[in-house]
């Protein structure tokens, strides 16, 4: 068992150590391990930090009980395999210092692609996943499939955690989970956009082209003015365009979970980024007197 090796790996420690030496695994010189001064991975909510996972800014609507089975059951895999491994080779006769040595040399050749020391974040490294060809998935629709994989399964279902009936059926609520919410969000996008800022965005473009005339008939020439008045018009005019687009795509019905998943990522998802960007232009050209709701600003430094 597992224990039983532990145990054995102690003891000779303890041996090493009452004959005034140190343990020895084997090599003369270790390599330099320089500690991380920093945590580079700060806006990650599901970081590996050196020697362990964080979860970041978890929200009410989030539980990380499950992630937190899949690492121990992931964990638990690779013990119980590194165990069953040294018992084989321990049952033969081998050493189990030899044992170790071979089994570390196996695992790490076999999983040497993971490990990445340099910047996660930089193009470079993206390309050099892909040429490693370690999985992408950028998004929920994307990696929720590979929780019902046959490896995945086989997993859960060993250790007596999920069958397969059980892991479909979540699989199944997350892709529920997921719909729903894009709905409730892409409809509660739409309101906000017709009933709070096209009616500021309009309120302002009035004023705007008040201004402008008033200097006409006053015999002057508002070339600013005039610019401001035409920039703000056609955004003003693909805002309402937009949130009419996005209104439209939120009417899409039928089809399996899956198929509305992979819908919602690929029409109502861009179309709600496109409403969102022209909201963003027009609140910067808008007075804070007329803009109807609170900005970053006031709700992280101000208010």
């Amino acid at each position: 068992m597992l224990t039983d090796i532990f145990e054995q790996i102690e003891k000779g420690s303890a041996k090493s150590t009452k004959q005034g030496g140190t343990l020895d695994i084997g090599v003369s010189v270790l390599p330099k391990l320089p500690r991380d001064a920093g945590d580079r991975n700060r806006t990650s909510p599901f970081a590996f930090t050196g020697n362990k996972f964080e979860f970041r800014g978890v929200s009410s609507g989030q539980n990380i009980s499950f992630p937190n089975t899949a690492l121990n059951a992931a964990m638990a895999e690779s013990l119980d395999y590194v165990a069953t491994e040294l018992e084989n080779a321990t049952a033969k006769g081998e050493e189990l210092k030899s044992a170790v040595g071979k089994l570390l040399t196996k695992v790490i050749k076999a999983h040497k692609r993971i490990v990445f020391n340099g910047n996660n974040y930089a193009p470079e490294w993206e390309k050099e996943a892909g040429r490693r060809k370690l999985l992408n998935l950028k998004n929920t629709v994307d990696a929720l499939p590979q929780l019902v994989t046959k490896d995945v399964i086989g997993v859960f279902d060993k250790y007596k955690i999920l069958n397969g009936r059980e892991m479909h059926a979540r699989y199944e609520i997350f892709l529920e989970n997921y719909n729903k919410t894009l709905n409730v969000e892409g409809n509660l996008m739409v309101l906000m956009a017709n009933r709070y800022i096209l009616p500021a965005a309009l309120a302002y473009q009035k004023e705007i082209g008040q201004s402008v005339a008033a200097v006409r008939s006053a015999g002057g020439s508002s070339v600013q003015g005039k610019r401001l008045l035409a920039t703000y018009t056609k955004l003003v005019d693909r805002f309402k365009a937009q949130a009419d687009a996005l209104e439209s795509v939120l009417g899409h019905a039928g089809g399996s979970a899956e198929k509305h998943a992979k819908y919602m990522r690929d029409k109502v998802v861009p179309a709600m980024a496109k409403l969102r960007d022209i909201g963003d232009q027009i609140e910067v050209l808008t007075p804070h007197e007329t803009w109807p709701l609170p900005t970053y600003r006031e709700m992280l430094f101000v208010k």
